[in-house]
């Protein structure tokens, strides 16, 4: 027995079921990605970056960061593709050919950096539609956290930072409230409006890094005209976000 049960077991909760009965499994997304963490050293020089990088194409985007102090670069590319046999599975083994075929016609660069890179691991994008209500995450003693309460696609990079600000926002309710239902219920209640906008703007951000035709020239327009601005997101990465956590709870 326990004063609460909170199920932070992921996408694929099984904790879930004693919070949302009779739910459809997670749905796939349509888009795979393909992952890989490379030694600069071992990249041609043209190929080593110490920047955040975005590349932007037609139903696929590919991103590359340095990391381990600048001696590593980690690289996805997330593309369209099929449902693997397993989706519970987000480390399978890659094919690199498939991976070069789907970026046949993109930029040298982001062309070069496939070729250079050998091995690849397969991961695919599962999420559930957006948390509709406190109810979602909350039942009687039982509350969920992070993926298990509301799975977002990674196109805001916001998975973990979810997960970090229910943590806080749950950890006050108890200190506050005791172990009860009704800490549980203002824990849900001050969370799931923040985290389903967070899951809306990521498969919003999905469509239009992959956008084609006239989507795609407006955004293109849009980042030339307005750089840095359009990418601000205050309400998520403003400087205010914790303090106003805290005061919310």
């Amino acid at each position: 027995t326990a004063g609460v049960v909170i199920g932070a077991d992921g996408l694929w909760s099984r904790v879930r079921a004693a919070v949302v009965a009779h739910e459809a499994a997670p749905r796939f997304s349509g888009i795979v990605a393909y992952r890989t963490l490379v030694r600069q050293a071992d990249l041609p020089a043209h190929l080593r970056s110490q920047h955040v990088t975005a590349w932007l194409g037609r139903n696929l985007h590919m991103v590359h960061y340095p990391v381990q102090a600048g001696e590593g670069l980690n690289v996805v590319a997330l593309v369209r593709g099929n449902q693997p046999e397993n989706l519970q599975t987000w480390d399978h083994s890659a094919n690199a050919a498939h991976l070069q075929a789907a970026m046949a016609n993109q930029a040298k660069p982001v062309q070069d950096l496939v070729a250079a890179i050998g091995q690849w691991r397969l991961w695919p994008l599962c999420d559930r539609p957006p948390v509709a209500a406190a109810a979602e995450m909350v039942k009687g003693r039982v509350a969920l956290l992070g993926d298990a309460a509301h799975p977002m696609r990674p196109f805001m990079a916001q998975g973990a930072g979810m997960a970090i600000e229910d943590a806080a926002v749950l950890s006050h309710c108890l200190q506050q409230m005791g172990s009860t239902p009704e800490a549980l219920q203002r824990y849900a209640s001050l969370r799931w409006q923040r985290c389903a906008r967070v899951q809306q703007r990521s498969i919003r951000n999905g469509e239009i890094f992959h956008a084609q035709g006239v989507m795609r020239l407006g955004r293109d327009l849009s980042m030339r005209l307005l750089g840095e601005h359009i990418l601000d997101v205050p309400w998520l990465y403003g400087d205010n976000t914790a303090r106003n956590l805290a005061k919310s709870a």
